[in-house]
């Protein structure tokens, strides 16, 4: 009877888990959609006359935070792999300097954006296609932002101690959404630079 309850329970957490999955895929095909929409945007605006683009150099400060967001990805398949041997020491260790790269990119992007008002690039302006590099690097830092509450929650899950086909879980789905972001980062990046 305990064997069938404990089935049971199981089964029903193996769909719990496998919703959740399915649920963030589903949010990330949103958000790739909606980047692709703002992308298409900016390429019909652009093509409205020649006074319209970015018509300035991004700023260092956007390559700076691409190796961040790179080596947190590093780091994150890193404390994954740390999560599936059991080695919990090395995990917390990885998870915790993952949040640090992650803060260090939302910091950098945020230098970049002053650096590109001094330049006179400021949000609302004549030209909508400077306004685009707030629009895209400003929804690519709400998401961080929600990135690292994703890491943080895995960390905490480890430093309490959670049972590992849970933090194995957690781990997974925290690693796929990170690297997400990552590769939303440099397609947002590639497309700025190309249409610099």
């Amino acid at each position: 009877m305990i064997a069938m309850v404990q089935y049971t329970q199981n089964k029903e957490d193996l769909t719990h888990q496998k919703a959740k999955k399915f649920n963030l895929w589903l949010g990330m095909i949103g958000m790739f959609m909606m980047f692709a929409a703002l992308s298409s945007g900016f390429i019909v605006y652009t093509e409205g006359g020649v006074d319209r683009g970015i018509k300035t150099i991004l700023p260092e400060a956007f390559m700076y935070s691409t190796v961040l967001i790179v080596l947190s990805s590093v780091t994150m398949q890193l404390a994954y792999a740390a999560a599936k041997r059991t080695a919990f020491g090395k995990q917390r260790i990885l998870l915790f300097l993952t949040i640090l790269l992650g803060i260090g990119f939302f910091v950098m992007q945020v230098y970049a954006w002053g650096i590109l008002t001094n330049r006179g690039v400021v949000f609302v302006n004549s030209n909508a296609s400077q306004s685009f590099i707030y629009v895209f690097t400003g929804m690519h830092l709400a998401h961080i932002i929600a990135g690292i509450f994703v890491l943080v929650r895995a960390l905490i899950g480890r430093i309490r101690n959670i049972p590992q086909v849970n933090n194995v879980f957690r781990m997974d789905l925290a690693t796929l959404f990170w690297h997400f972001l990552g590769f939303l980062w440099i397609y947002i990046y590639v497309f700025l630079l190309l249409n610099q």
